[in-house]
């Protein structure tokens, strides 16, 4: 079963890019580039709603379905 997880990616001042999400609290993921941010947060996507589901319950996240849109990060 795969969901969507929103996430907000900002490029900091100190040459790194950071990921949160207001879908999954408590997602922070950290790495050099963009695709390196996302493979972070990907991970604690999955590991950190499980490791939550005890005290808050499960999180209840959006299904892909049959479409969906998804921005694609290319570089130079």
């Amino acid at each position: 079963m795969e969901q969507i997880v929103d996430l907000h990616i900002e490029h900091l001042p100190e040459g790194v890019c950071l990921a949160t999400s207001d879908d999954i609290p408590g997602l922070v993921a950290q790495g050099r580039t963009v695709t390196e941010t996302l493979e972070i947060a990907r991970d604690v996507a999955k590991k950190l709603p499980e490791a939550q589901a005890e005290r808050r319950g499960p999180l209840h996240l959006r299904q892909t379905g049959e479409s969906f849109d998804y921005p694609l990060v290319v570089s130079d």
